[in-house]
């Protein structure tokens, strides 16, 4: 009685929770600047392929450093199957698409998951060789080259992606809602995964492969799956970034993404849900914010010319110390609850104890 009582108070603090987010959602969408409006949106959107990165990496234990790779299939694959034909000529003026993705024009919602799924099928073929045969830092290195491989491919198949030209005037498809449900299910899966069996398989891989072997478990065919699991929320995030920045092109997505998304991943803790949606709103807003330190300024009455790179150069020394401060991460251990809100504090229940 009491388990079914806490479920049924669980629900509905959790069903409280979603319509005052919604709400918040309607006042981001509605009430405030287009500014602080993008910026929130770029927020959410880093939070799923954060969410990915945390399956690869902070689930089961694998280094990768082409996320980005993934990032920009889904993008590709997207936008391409969502424009209209009348986009697609304005776009490809110097070398035509190829007939049989000329007049294909699909629901833009379709075009994103397909891209998340297309991005999951390219891992599947990628990683089972890599997979099979590196691991750590090899495997890092293997899926950096898969990254440039694909900006290479798609910068060369012109009749395809439109080459180096890229796509502009995309059509902004997207809004603050559809970012919020995308992140919303990204974090929902997450956590649903950790609760299953093969989420618990991952946590069995990334303390010991050796012992998670001799327990039975197919250490390739889990590694796998959970690597295509992380590129379907990359490819995904992609697409939801290209529609958001209206262009794409070969050299949208780099190493930067890549170093953002880790950095989100590492500060707010390995497999740690809560952490990752904290810092994915601290160091995109945080990023965004630093951006006058990149302009001329007048400092102690010197004028300073600005320096491209400052934000990144800032926030790379406060990664390192993050990881050296907080090595579980900013929030440790700690995971959001909907107890929380029926739970006394700390030193209430320790007042109450001493009574």
């Amino acid at each position: 009685m009491m388990a079914e009582a806490n479920k049924k108070r669980n629900l509905t603090t959790e069903a409280v929770i979603l319509v005052v987010l919604l709400g918040v959602m309607y006042l981001i969408q509605n009430k405030i600047g287009t500014y602080p409006m993008r910026v929130i949106m770029l927020c959410l959107i880093y939070i799923i392929p954060s969410i990915g990165m945390n399956i690869i990496y902070g689930y089961t234990g694998m280094f990768s450093l082409g996320h980005y790779g993934f990032m920009t299939i889904g993008a590709y694959v997207a936008v391409i199957l969502s424009l209209s034909p009348e986009q697609k000529a304005a776009n490809y003026y110097v070398t035509p698409i190829v007939p049989w993705l000329a007049n294909v024009e699909l629901n833009y919602l379709v075009g994103i998951l397909i891209g998340g799924v297309i991005a999951a099928l390219v891992a599947v073929l990628i990683g089972y060789p890599v997979l099979k045969n590196l691991n750590d830092d090899y495997l890092g290195i293997a899926t950096l080259g898969f990254a440039e491989i694909a900006r290479i491919i798609i910068t060369n198949l012109v009749s395809i992606t439109n080459g180096p030209l890229g796509m502009k005037g995309l059509p902004n498809f997207i809004n603050t809602y559809w970012c919020f449900g995308f992140a919303l299910f990204s974090v929902l899966f997450v956590l649903r995964l950790r609760k299953v069996s093969f989420g618990r398989t991952l946590f069995a891989i990334r303390e010991n492969e050796i012992a998670a072997e001799a327990c039975g478990i197919d250490l390739v065919t889990s590694k796998v799956i959970a690597f295509a699991l992380g590129a379907f929320f990359a490819g995904i995030g992609g697409a939801l970034m290209g529609y958001w920045t209206a262009t794409i092109d070969p050299k949208m997505f780099s190493q930067t993404q890549n170093f953002m998304i880790l950095m989100i991943v590492v500060t707010g803790g390995r497999y740690n849900i809560t952490g990752t949606v904290l810092m994915s709103f601290v160091i995109t807003i945080g990023m965004e914010w630093l951006r006058f330190v990149e302009e001329p300024m007048n400092l102690f009455g010197l004028h300073v010319a600005g320096i491209p790179g400052t934000r990144m150069l800032i926030f790379s020394v406060a990664l390192l110390i993050a990881m050296l401060r907080f090595k579980k991460g900013v929030l440790g251990s700690w995971e959001f609850s909907p107890e929380v809100f029926y739970k006394c504090p700390g030193f209430l229940k320790r007042k109450k104890e001493e009574r």
